[in-house]
């Protein structure tokens, strides 16, 4: 399984999104994989996976099914997203 925020790191939303991401870490010792909107690859997969809000979180099968998707703030609960983030360990 494969758990990744997407946002943008110059926006008003970042300070929360990194916030988040500190505590996610602190509660579950796992790191989210970030993306970057703004990158040729980073556009690619929002393309893809119809990401037009940011920032999202999506939880991905190891071949590339969505499970889950958060878009937009506030953000899920560290829970949520734990499961996902689980079921990949």
């Amino acid at each position: 399984m494969r758990v990744l925020i997407v946002y943008k790191d110059k926006s008003d939303h970042a300070r929360e999104v990194i916030d988040y991401m500190a505590d996610f870490q602190r509660t579950t010792g796992q790191l989210l994989e970030t993306l970057d909107p703004d990158t040729p690859s980073g556009m690619d997969f929002c393309r893809v996976y119809d990401i037009v809000e940011y920032p999202t979180i999506i939880a991905l099968t190891d071949t590339g099914v969505m499970q889950n998707m958060w878009r937009g703030r506030p953000l899920p609960l560290i829970s949520e997203v734990s499961y996902y983030v689980a079921q990949s360990v």
